[in-house]
């Protein structure tokens, strides 16, 4: 529900926010933008990786936004172990780091958004918004740098020994892996379409499609809904 379209004294779904950011400066400004949001409520601050961590388990968020440049503990480790024990919180990547292999490293640890400092305001507001409908987000730019990451992997493993290099490289063959049903899931999910929205595309139940992105994100060896949409479009470019 856009918040800008909800009637005057109706009730708004509050999207719960850690801000993880060691720059004060930059995170009392996050805090005013999102704080100013009547479907936005920041709960809790941290200055490293170590806070953003402990406060993420004990309050239990929708969404983190993340520095990957903190004291104490890296972003992309604070972002692994946030994932791995929290499925329901969403980790957006707000940093200035855009290098090809911090880029991967984030999105492999669990990352479901990547924007950079520049970006818009109003790219930010709708990149949480649409973390909170389940949806994954990566500007074009992001997603070519970890589609490069996943070329130059298979062809690392393509000149190792024959059986490593066949097992690795049939991780990048979708076509050959996935049925129908599935390539089709994996397709809506490469568009940013939540669990809920696929299901109502396909007339299946919910449970059902998280049943199938399960069994694809075993298929291809991906650790999240964004991995999925980046080998999707690794696909479509080589077809």
């Amino acid at each position: 529900m856009d918040p800008q379209n909800v009637p005057p004294g109706a009730d708004v779904p509050v999207i719960r926010i850690v801000i993880a950011e060691d720059q004060a400066l930059v995170r009392r400004g996050a805090v005013l933008l999102l704080s100013m949001e009547p479907d936005m409520e920041v709960v809790g601050q941290a200055c490293n990786g170590v806070e953003a961590v402990d406060l993420a388990q004990l309050l239990r968020p929708d969404v983190v936004l993340m520095d990957l440049h903190m004291p104490l503990k890296g972003g992309v480790a604070a972002t692994r172990e946030i994932t791995r024990a929290l499925p329901g919180t969403q980790v957006l990547v707000l940093t200035t780091l855009d290098d090809d292999d911090t880029v991967f490293d984030a999105v492999r640890a669990g990352a479901h958004a990547y924007l950079l400092k520049d970006a818009a305001e109003d790219e930010l507001l709708e990149t949480i918004r649409a973390l909170r409908r389940g949806e994954s987000r990566l500007t074009p730019q992001i997603a070519r740098k970890v589609m490069d990451q996943f070329s130059r992997l298979a062809q690392a493993s393509s000149a190792g020994p024959p059986a490593a290099a066949a097992g690795r490289s049939s991780e990048y063959a979708l076509s050959q892996q996935l049925n129908e049903k599935e390539e089709k899931i994996l397709e809506l999910i490469a568009e940013g379409m939540s669990n809920r929205h696929i299901g109502q595309a396909l007339f299946l139940a919910e449970g059902t499609i998280k049943n199938y992105v399960s069994r694809i994100m075993e298929k291809l060896h991906a650790n999240t809904r964004t991995e999925l949409a980046i080998l999707s479009r690794k696909q479509r470019r080589a077809e």
